[in-house]
């Protein structure tokens, strides 16, 4: 697992960063397909001082990204608060990993097309000024059905999620209403 430690607003201290390597290296065990895990440490000037620091961790292991934030009055609180929530995270995605099943060849044939599709722009689009792009992110579209795509979401904790849908054989959306229900966008050329 190759972790990545970085700060913003925060000076990562040797210390800090031994403490989140052994903090997040213990994820591992749990979950040995993790490929690379992003540790985001930052200070907010905010006037909660319960606030003030927030720890995210961003795993991704097999095309699934787990992902959790915090926030605390202490950076070392931050990141066991974070640490303890992905963990949970990662109890959840074994389990539904292990009992959805899906057909083999079916997943295959949406792998081979997923790749032929071009990246997508995905989510935490900062608005600085109104129409002006000012983040773009790439990601692999990874072949789930809808249930699987909800539980990406869920994990994830956005409000909406991009996926390779294997029975429609096209890219879908899903996203979170104010309602509390899910809609589906299918898009469709015309």
């Amino acid at each position: 697992m190759q972790l990545i430690v970085h700060g913003r607003n925060v000076e990562i201290t040797d210390w800090i960063n031994e403490y989140v390597t052994k903090k997040v290296g213990k994820l591992d065990k749990f979950l040995p397909q993790i490929l690379e895990t992003r540790v985001e440490l930052s200070h907010n000037a905010t006037r909660a001082a319960e606030d003030r620091y927030t720890a995210q961790i961003t795993m991704s292991a097999n095309g699934h990204i787990l992902r959790a934030e915090e926030s605390t009055s202490d950076i070392l609180a931050s990141v066991d608060a974070a640490a303890d929530k992905i963990a949970r995270q990662i109890r959840r995605f074994k389990g539904r990993r292990y009992q959805t099943r899906r057909r083999a060849s079916a997943a295959a044939a949406a792998n081979a097309e997923a790749q032929m599709i071009a990246s997508l722009a995905e989510e935490e689009m900062e608005e600085e000024e109104l129409g002006r792009i000012v983040r773009r992110k790439e990601f692999a579209l990874q072949p789930m059905d809808e249930d699987e795509a909800v539980a990406q979401m869920e994990m994830l904790g956005h409000d909406f999620f991009v996926y390779y849908d294997v029975n429609e054989r096209n890219v879908n959306v899903v996203y979170r209403r104010r309602d509390g229900q899910y809609g589906l966008l299918q898009p469709r050329i015309g």
